[in-house]
């Protein structure tokens, strides 16, 4: 089986490679198809866009779905979200997010729907549109500036245009294809996601540079340029699938939304960063390495 997958690994590169492209390309008619119905490349939670953040405890279990269906059919101009907070699998406690709508009518609603909430129970904050707006506005610049950095300390370790735009290439294709699968999933982005996004980031980069600095710039120690991909694989692999173990891990046992969010991301994001690196990037490098280097 191991050689099995290793002949195709080595004969079919190019079209593991065009596979990768063809995964990045519905990526982008997907953000496509969002930006074109909503205006937005992904969904923004309260904490980006401004609204009610409104916490109730709750005795009796309750459908979250159902009290989010009735509350929108309620109030059909708002935008409403509704989970729960476990413990030990037991729901604690509701978190009620919503935009376009005063804390009055919502509380109002609440109560309308059934859930009681009694004076000095439940929380309620909220963040005005201008200061969510302009946080979400400092958070773009973030992920702007970590790509310019990235790119230049890229460029910088290996003083060679292609491959470091080859690197930006692989960890730019994660990112859509990660932010791609979270809109299908309908997951609304947070602080946390954000978070989340500026982590895979640098695992991104950190990944193919291991691979691009294997292929290229040790050269000398012998071997052809697959022999060298396949050292860096079992390397990147087993960083890759310690970071998924942890990521599971976290995904399927935390109890905070917040930690959920950036888990559900980050797991996306590796599995995804196995296509690019191995597929797209290791496929791009061998290419170029056949075509200037004859494969050595």
């Amino acid at each position: 089986m191991k050689n099995t997958l290793l002949n195709i690994y080595d004969k079919q590169y190019k079209k593991l490679m065009a596979l990768s492209f063809f995964i990045l390309l519905l990526s982008l008619a997907s953000l496509g198809m969002t930006y074109a119905k909503t205006g937005e490349f992904f969904a923004q939670s309260v904490s980006l866009k401004g609204g009610i953040t409104l916490t109730t405890p709750i005795i009796e279990q309750v459908n979250p779905t159902e009290i989010q269906s009735a509350l929108l059919l309620a109030n059909p101009n708002a935008d409403i979200t509704v989970r729960a907070i476990t413990e030990a699998g037991t729901q604690k406690a509701l978190i009620i997010e919503a935009a376009d709508i005063t804390p009055e009518d919502l509380t109002s609603s609440i109560t309308n729907v059934g859930i009681p909430l009694t004076d000095g129970d439940y929380s309620i904050e909220t963040m005005g549109s201008s200061l969510g707006s302009q946080f979400f506005k400092q958070t773009i610049k973030a992920l702007a500036l970590a790509f310019i950095a990235m790119s230049l300390v890229v460029f910088l370790t290996f003083r060679n245009f292609l491959p470091s735009l080859f690197i930006i290439l692989s960890t730019v294709s994660d990112i859509a294809s990660t932010l791609a699968v979270v809109n299908i999933l309908g997951i609304k982005i947070s602080t946390a996601g954000i978070a989340a996004f500026l982590m895979l980031i640098g695992y991104a980069v950190d990944n193919n540079i291991l691979l691009t600095t294997k292929v290229l710039k040790r050269k000398g120690e012998g071997g052809t340029t697959f022999e060298r991909l396949i050292a860096s694989n079992k390397t990147g692999m087993l960083m890759t699938i310690t970071a998924l173990t942890a990521s599971l891990i976290g995904l399927v046992f935390t109890q905070s939304e917040t930690i959920h969010q950036i888990m559900i991301i980050i797991t996306i994001g590796l599995l995804f960063d196995i296509i690019y690196t191995y597929f797209q990037n290791a496929g791009i490098l061998r290419w170029y390495m056949e075509k200037h280097h004859g494969g050595n």
